[in-house]
């Protein structure tokens, strides 16, 4: 059965604790959780979505970049399903991006991130995968990485004048 599950919101505990790993990538447990977050992505104008935004503190995200009203230029990605990621940035180089959160809505900055990393993790078939990424897919991937160390990206804003509305950011845009 798989149902949208609520987001959580900013505020709720589950957003400030650092995930525990996944153990058993078939185990039920994970099979469910990989379900209720494809499910619930889905539903939404996200480009990706981390177990803690939906109450699970498992280190887990999906990455699915696509052209939405939120990000209309956004690159094509297929959902891809990351268990236990983790990155090393290639370069020292960092690139102000905007952002925005599910967990966060109404709210958009300028957040600094690493434009080229280098990412492993294990795919929803157990296999092991390192790749690179770069610009708005690595923004992303460390986006939902954030999330599974207890962190939102207003933690990485370095100033409070690069936090808009959504409203004041949409007139930019």
């Amino acid at each position: 059965m798989n149902e949208i599950v609520e987001i959580a919101q900013l505020g709720a505990a589950v957003l400030r604790q650092n995930a525990e790993p996944v153990g058993d990538v078939n185990g039920a447990d994970t099979r469910a959780l990989i379900a209720a977050m494809k499910t619930t992505l889905a539903g939404t104008q996200g480009v990706g979505l981390a177990a803690p935004q939906i109450g699970v503190s498992r280190r887990l995200v999906i990455v699915a970049s696509r052209p939405t009203p939120r990000y209309p230029n956004a690159p094509l990605m297929q959902p891809t399903v990351m268990i236990n990621p983790s990155f090393q940035p290639l370069s020292d180089a960092k690139e102000k991006g905007w952002e925005g959160c599910l967990s966060i809505p109404g709210i958009r900055a300028l957040v600094p991130r690493y434009t080229d990393i280098r990412i492993d993790y294990t795919d929803e078939q157990g296999a092991w995968v390192e790749r690179v990424l770069h610009d708005f897919i690595a923004r992303v991937f460390q986006h939902e990485v954030d999330h599974l160390d207890g962190l939102v990206f207003l933690d990485r804003v370095e100033s409070n004048r690069d936090i808009f509305s959504e409203s004041e950011y949409l007139k930019r845009a």
